[in-house]
């Protein structure tokens, strides 16, 4: 589970800002929604950002994709830029290093992780855990002469040591380096592990979740269950769906242009030939509706038939069990997106009843959920991104307001800029 990130001069945040899912003493939900680590800490599984548009919501979101993609990402050279942006507004910003730290849980270990670098090379990045109140120093990479120079606080071997620095180009992380060296580190692999199975891709409102949920679908009888009860007290009208797998064949034409290609070996084409189409999905939604003839049943299908919503809805719902399931993170941008405000609460409502070491973190410009506060969402949940006039980005928290508690309508105060986060 996460605990919190710090980020400095990344996109639109060019100081210091902190995002944490640490809990407050708030008794609310503690059952559903928090859960206890150890004696000292105790984490949400849910966060909201509320804020105005290209206030940085989004870029907030973006820095766990970039530290995925960094950690497991292989240059093909060091010319390749390294991921990050910095904060471009302010020209003393574009000579300063981008840092980023994140504290996080394997299991019930605490792992932190600090990472400085800028367009072109990394000049620090440094891992360590906790098996005692103080930190214990994992590895520590630094940019010396030209050249990585990586200390290890861990019996491992010279040859194992020499493998990894030679891989570890000046724009590639460790954790890319140590997979090219093949090189097994245990302490260090469960928190490559954590990032690449527990830290799920970000949803965009632009993502195309519908042949992932069908993928998903078609092979897991006990997501089915799951969906279809959520349909049906969604009031969907949905009784079943079903999705199979089509061979759809490649056009003739294609063919006969890849196996007419040079580029490809005699081993590839003949791969080709031996399977020359594709696996599409399609899912049939089974819909029950009542009319002068009584109850009937007709089938939609995902071909063109079937609402945006009904398969946003399957998408979404897909990646939160997922995630429920394997105890990962996810974040959503915009996650009201197609669906009503009703059936957004919904979903909330489904997610947050069930207990489970899941984190999502979303994005929205639904103001209502702010009226669910005390009574679906904790107010330590609830967190805002505002753009000062200098285009910086800044990160706060509700419960960072006093009188807080007193107030009869937390969206009201929102919409009379109590919180800011709103347009000037």
């Amino acid at each position: 589970m996460i605990q919190e990130i710090k980020i400095k001069n990344f996109r639109s945040f060019k100081d210091e800002v902190t995002f944490s899912f640490e809990a407050s003493n708030d008794k609310f939900a503690e059952d559903s929604q928090v859960v206890q680590i150890n004696e000292n800490t105790r984490l949400l599984r849910f966060a909201v950002v509320y804020g105005y548009n290209a206030s940085g919501k989004s870029n907030l979101l973006d820095v766990f994709e970039f530290l995925y993609d960094f950690w497991f990402y292989k240059p093909k050279d060091m010319d390749v830029k390294t991921g990050t942006i910095p904060f471009k507004l302010d020209k003393s910003s574009l000579a300063e290093l981008t840092r980023i730290e994140l504290v996080f849980y394997v299991e019930d270990t605490k792992y932190s992780y600090l990472l400085e670098l800028d367009e072109h090379q990394v000049y620090l990045e440094k891992l360590s855990y906790y098996k005692s109140v103080q930190p214990t120093k994992l590895f520590e990479r630094r940019f010396e002469n030209g050249q990585s120079v990586i200390d290890f606080n861990l019996k491992i071997s010279n040859i194992v040591k020499e493998k990894i620095t030679v891989e570890c180009l000046k724009n590639m992380s460790f954790f890319a380096a140590r997979n090219q060296a093949n090189a097994s580190i245990p302490e260090i692999d469960a928190a490559m592990t954590w990032m690449k199975t527990k830290v799920h891709e970000t949803i965009s409102p632009s993502t195309n979740l519908t042949k992932y949920a069908q993928r998903m679908t078609s092979k897991n009888n006990d997501l089915i269950t799951y969906i279809l009860g959520f349909l049906r007290e969604a009031d969907f009208n949905i009784t079943n769906f079903k999705t199979d797998t089509i061979n759809q064949p490649y056009p003739k034409e294609v063919v006969e242009m890849v196996l007419n290609s040079e580029k490809l070996s005699e081993e590839e084409k003949e791969v080709i030939k031996q399977v020359p189409f594709k696996k599409e999905f399609r899912t049939d939604f089974e819909h029950t509706v009542e009319n002068e003839r009584g109850i009937e049943s007709y089938i939609l299908s995902s071909y063109g038939e079937e609402s945006r919503g009904t398969l946003r809805t399957l998408g979404i719902e897909t990646a939160l069990y997922a995630i429920m399931n394997e105890n990962a993170f996810i974040a959503i941008d915009e996650i009201e997106t197609s669906f009503h405000p009703k059936l957004l609460e919904k979903i909330l409502f489904e997610y947050l009843r069930t207990p489970s070491r899941s984190q999502l973190l979303v994005t929205t410009h639904n103001d209502g959920l702010l009226d669910l506060v005390d009574d679906l969402i904790r107010k330590d949940s609830v967190w805002f991104t505002e753009k000062k006039k200098s285009g910086v980005t800044d990160l706060y928290k509700l419960t960072d307001f006093r009188g807080v508690n007193r107030l009869s309508s937390i969206r009201e105060a929102y919409r009379n800029k109590r919180f800011g986060a709103t347009m000037n």
